[in-house]
């Protein structure tokens, strides 16, 4: 109810603001005006989480900490390969560990995913040329991140509806 309050107080005061900014008409060349906020103007963000509106049926990462991730509410402890909403457990344990065999089960999926987000632990790695040769020759663009921004990015591209995957070290892991 405060919610809806507050959502017409503010657009009680949207014609106010256009008024304001209208009354003061830019003459004699450019002149330097601050404008009002439009943060505090429309200070609805604070009332719209995107990432609760996600439908049950799709994967959302809520945590990650050294050893693995949560995932709707449950607990997966180390590497993750997510492709097409379904969770796998990921074999390598190092960055190292990552090649072209360890996500060969993209020569068989399809449709295959727009892009790949690479969660490299808590660091971000330098990606060999031939890993991004056998990645571009499926299709895929490559995102390598920390596996805390990879989590996040798949988050919004998941939510955003768009065919994504991910292959996630455990935030933990440093090489």
């Amino acid at each position: 109810m405060a919610g809806a309050a507050r959502g017409q107080k503010v657009l009680g005061a949207l014609p106010q603001l256009v008024k304001s900014l209208r009354s003061e008409p830019v003459s004699g060349g450019a002149r330097l005006r601050h404008l009002p906020s439009l943060r505090r103007t429309f200070s609805l963000y604070d009332q719209i989480n995107l990432i609760d509106s996600v439908p049950e049926d799709q994967l959302r990462f809520q945590s990650y900490d050294d050893t693995g991730f949560k995932i709707n509410n449950v607990k997966y402890e180390g590497s993750l390969l997510i492709v097409e909403n379904k969770i796998m457990s990921w074999a390598p344990k190092t960055f190292s560990e990552i090649t072209a065999e360890s996500l060969s089960i993209f020569k068989v999926v399809h449709p295959i995913p727009e892009i790949l987000i690479l969660g490299c632990g808590r660091n971000i790695q330098l990606v060999s040329p031939e890993l991004r040769k056998f990645i571009r020759s499926t299709g895929m663009k490559l995102e390598a991140v920390d596996s805390r921004n990879a989590a996040s990015t798949y988050n919004i591209l998941n939510e955003e509806g768009r065919p994504v995957a991910a292959a996630v070290l455990p935030y933990g892991v440093t090489c």
